[in-house]
């Protein structure tokens, strides 16, 4: 099965060169600079301290890519709907899976249920769970989720993605998986702004527990699974990235918490992700207090430590 992948930033990159242990690997880029730089420097300044294996090819043209029998987008997660809606021919009837996580703040919906939506004849899958690019690029052990709700075609993805140290884990739960995903990176700025304020690991694991029992709580209402939750796209993913400062997520909120500005030229996923879960979860009657004490910081000018005496104040209730 041949693999294809648009977007040629650190994740996408780090994937095509996991790829390219069993084949020639096709990556897209938008900018003409970074397709000079990937196939004459075997460089990307996205992936930095990684050479590029010479069975690397970068294209502007992305018909060289929809050629492929397998479609990875690693498009940001705001940018999806549109790229999606503006290639649909060429994704009609192909194998699409989304390498991205987030929730559109206008649809409210996940990037592969945007895929669904636009392409209805595509077999859509979503590629999500723990990991860092850096980790993929360099070929160390990671465990990720393929979920596609076609089983026969999920195998088949799952099979064909599997390579060296990178595995995939299968689930029908297209819906859990990329809420967990998502989700994810909303707690993560919540906690990199607890530690940046000095408030504690202990306040740090009292936010991903609850904050794990938010999602539960928003998927339950979606028709997810709770199992997913507690798997690789949704426990696994948030352990990683409420912890680790090579989430930009965590780094924003670390910002947050030391009042320093965040100068990293990056998408963070999680502040879009927050307002539309908020609005999810208003639609929903679903309570979520972390979310929507994030978005007051993020907002207004309520502080770290304003937060979490409301959360604390909040009625005594069972677990």
């Amino acid at each position: 099965m041949k693999i294809a992948i648009a977007g040629a930033g650190a994740f996408g990159t780090a994937l095509a060169v996991s790829f390219c242990s069993s084949q020639p690997i096709t990556i897209w880029a938008r900018n003409a600079d970074t397709v000079n730089q990937i196939n004459k420097g075997r460089a990307n300044p996205r992936l930095p301290d990684v050479t590029l294996p010479d069975n690397l090819t970068a294209t502007h043209d992305l018909d060289d890519v929809f050629a492929a029998n397998i479609i990875l987008l690693a498009i940001p997660a705001q940018q999806f709907r549109r790229f999606v809606a503006e290639h649909r021919e060429k994704l009609a009837g192909k194998m699409v899976v989304s390498c991205a996580k987030g929730i559109d703040t206008e649809t409210m919906r996940g990037t592969a249920s945007t895929i669904q939506d636009s392409v209805p004849s595509a077999t859509v899958g979503l590629l999500t769970g723990p990991s860092f690019a850096a980790d993929i690029a360099k070929g160390l052990p990671t465990a990720l989720t393929l979920a596609c709700a076609d089983m026969e075609a999920g195998e088949l993805m799952q099979n064909a993605l599997s390579v060296g140290n990178l595995r995939f884990y299968r689930t029908t739960d297209v819906i859990g998986a990329e809420l967990g995903g998502s989700l994810k990176n909303v707690y993560a700025i919540a906690c990199g702004a607890c530690i940046g304020e000095g408030i504690g690991d202990s306040a740090r694991a009292a936010l991903m527990t609850r904050g794990m029992a938010e999602t539960m709580r928003l998927a339950a209402s979606l028709g997810a699974k709770p199992e997913t939750l507690m798997g690789l796209s949704g426990f696994g993913d948030l352990v990683l990235t409420c912890t680790s400062e090579l989430s930009r997520n965590y780094r924003y909120g670390l910002s947050i918490g030391r009042t320093d500005k965040f100068t990293e030229n990056t998408t963070v996923e999680g502040v879009a992700t927050t307002h539309a879960v908020a609005k999810l979860a208003a639609e929903k009657g679903i309570d979520m207090p972390i979310v929507s004490m994030l978005q007051d910081i993020l907002t207004t000018d309520c502080s770290v430590a304003e937060a979490i005496a409301v959360l604390l104040r909040r009625p005594l209730k069972e677990e």
